[in-house]
């Protein structure tokens, strides 16, 4: 049974609680822009959102739809900042502490003290496990099909249902939650993508062709379907949403080598037709939450490795080696000169940032020509 999350409505409609919220998202902000904007009249923006909040008339505006471009072409739906601080401020006193609880340790993402690091400690310490007791190792690599544009709206609202109390807050998220529903999400992502299609259509460049394919397959949302993509509570609300499949992995398939990072998860085994019977039954279980596998779902030797978490795992001999793919330190080396010719100020800290990226692969040759 789901722990409760006590907290009213009055409670989290605090003033001080607003402010707290409002730093910390200034704290992480890129776009100066937007905060410069909030803080010309910061007092009265701050007092309305208390004041919408208190009527309990609080509905989500519309997002500002945009294509980013690196490491692939992607949608990102941005809020305006009254939006993102009632978001984090129901992320942080609603979501977390009634998600957090329920969380298998190997559910690595989008958690104080998890992440990319914790995700790579546990698949080297899995693997050095295996490989002192056998010589073949395979990996079953679930990849779910475009995750955030799936997410079934009812079975996720059913499922906060389950730890949130107060009525108020239940409404507010729901609200969040159905925000995709809107009919101009679907009609500005056509917008943008049309856009850098046009713009795309006009370059001289070799994978012109592969770049227009790519931004013919960024999905739009269907009614009842997706989570926004951006939002806090998205990231939230994702991790809790296969909470159960989780617990069925671990505990009634007992499967002791199994990481999860969002919609990429991985079951390590000496026992190549274990995994097959294993996809079978996740594959099954999946489709309860009406997702389903994507065609990167497959099973792997070690020998010839596989991809987790934006690098290379593979055994050679008894020794694992970990890299990171072309395509990323072609990214990286194109980023650094750039930021060294145009943004001298930023080089160092981003060059730092890369360090701890590359440091737990192995790249010593790149390090070297990258001055790091």
């Amino acid at each position: 049974m789901a722990l409760k999350v006590n907290i009213s409505y009055n409670e989290l409609v605090d003033i001080d609680k607003i402010t707290d919220m409002y730093r910390v998202i200034k704290s992480k902000t890129r776009n100066r822009g937007k905060l410069h904007k909030f803080e010309l009249f910061y007092s009265s923006n701050i007092i309305s959102i208390l004041a919408v909040l208190k009527s309990k008339k609080y509905l989500h505006s519309h997002y500002n739809i945009f294509l980013v471009h690196e490491p692939k072409y992607r949608i990102i739906m941005s809020e305006i900042m009254s939006d993102k601080v009632v978001n984090h401020l129901i992320s942080k006193y609603v979501l977390t502490p009634g998600i957090t609880p329920h969380l298998i340790p190997q559910n690595v993402a989008t958690r104080v003290g998890k992440g990319t690091k914790e995700g790579i400690r546990y698949t080297k310490m899995y693997i050095n496990k295996l490989k002192m007791n056998y010589d073949k190792i395979y990996v079953l690599k679930f990849d779910v099909k475009k995750y955030f544009y799936s997410i079934d709206h009812q079975l996720i609202y059913d499922k906060v249902k389950d730890f949130i109390v107060d009525e108020e807050i239940l409404r507010i998220v729901k609200n969040i939650i159905d925000s995709t529903d809107e009919e101009y999400v679907n009609v500005n992502i056509k917008k943008v993508v049309d856009r850098e299609i046009a713009r795309v259509e006009k370059l001289n460049i070799l994978d012109k062709d592969l770049k227009i394919a790519e931004l013919k397959k960024i999905p739009f949302y269907s009614k009842g379907k997706g989570l926004p993509i951006g939002n806090m509570s998205s990231q939230l609300l994702a991790i809790y949403f296969l909470n159960d499949l989780d617990h069925y992995i671990k505990e009634q398939l007992h499967c002791k080598y199994y990481i999860r990072y969002m919609d990429d998860f991985v079951i390590f085994s000496p026992d190549k037709e274990h995994l097959k019977e294993l996809r079978k039954k996740i594959e099954a279980k999946l489709a309860e939450f009406k997702l389903e596998a994507n065609k990167k779902t497959n099973i792997y030797d070690l020998d010839h490795g596989f991809g987790f978490l934006g690098y290379y795992f593979f055994l050679k001999g008894k020794r694992l080696i970990i890299k990171i793919n072309p395509q990323t330190k072609r990214r990286i080396k194109k980023k650094m000169r750039k930021l060294k010719r145009i943004h001298a100020e930023n080089y160092e800290q981003v060059k730092a940032s890369y360090m701890g990226y590359l440091q737990v692969a192995h790249t010593k040759n790149l390090l070297k020509k990258m001055d790091l």
